[in-house]
């Protein structure tokens, strides 16, 4: 459903990785992260340039859009999900499959925890391991983003601990406000989808980790179709002579 010609499209994530089927660049981001912190709101200002204070429970909606990177018209596409939270025991996370499959989905990683919430905050190692177990192989496409830094009075996670875990996890720290920070926002997520884009190479987005993408199977030529036609005439003239 289009809410408008310039707009972004909402349209549902499909259950099982699709085939690419569009010319270009298809870059694909999943934003994760726990509860309250944002993850909506970073996506909805990044596309529309404004923010939005109040939500409905998210449902995991899929945004879709044509943007410029590096000077390249690429797709880019990103997959909101419903909050994870660490188990009472603090070991491991509790996710609803739905997440599985849009990690398992996605190309690129928005980590993003609360400022001024410590759980949050530890809920990222968790959850940054959780991907590892879905991607094992290899180095993968991520950003960690610490949201809600207009609200200096509640914080309680520093700017320092924010960038020693992005280096713990290996990707790039982003301090931003989706409220106040605009022009932050748009930082995180476009630096995001140029390490996509060089992870994936080429011009079609048909590289993928670790061989979970399904490659986009070749149109027969017009003789494959001829030999095809056939065999299927040839199968019904022994089936008609056959006493």
């Amino acid at each position: 459903m289009s809410t408008g010609s310039n707009n972004f499209l909402l349209v549902p994530i499909p259950e099982y990785p699709v085939l690419d089927c569009v010319p270009n660049k298809n870059l694909k981001i999943v934003v994760l992260g726990a509860s309250n912190v944002g993850k909506t709101a970073l996506i909805v200002r990044f596309l529309t340039k404004r923010f939005i204070g109040d939500y409905e429970p998210n449902t995991g909606a899929l945004y879709s859009r044509k943007i410029d990177v590096d000077g390249e018209q690429v797709t880019f596409q990103v997959q909101d999900t419903p909050c994870v939270s660490l188990q009472d025991d603090g070991d491991g996370l509790q996710c609803q499959e739905q997440i599985n499959r849009s990690i398992y989905w996605a190309d690129g990683y928005m980590l993003v925890f609360s400022v001024s919430d410590p759980c949050s905050y530890n809920t990222v190692s968790p959850l940054y391991q959780h991907v590892r177990h879905i991607h094992p192989r290899g180095s993968i496409p991520l950003v960690l983003v610490g949201n809600k830094s207009d609200l200096p009075r509640a914080r309680e996670v520093s700017a320092s601990e924010g960038e020693a875990l992005a280096a713990e996890l290996g990707g790039t720290f982003f301090e931003v406000s989706a409220r106040e920070d605009g022009e932050g926002v748009s930082a995180a997520f476009l630096h995001l989808c140029q390490e996509v884009s060089r992870a994936l190479g080429g011009g079609s987005g048909e590289k993928r980790r670790g061989g979970l993408h399904l490659a986009r199977p070749k149109s027969p030529t017009i003789q494959e179709l001829k030999r095809r036609f056939r065999q299927v005439l040839s199968s019904r003239v022994r089936t008609a002579t056959t006493p």
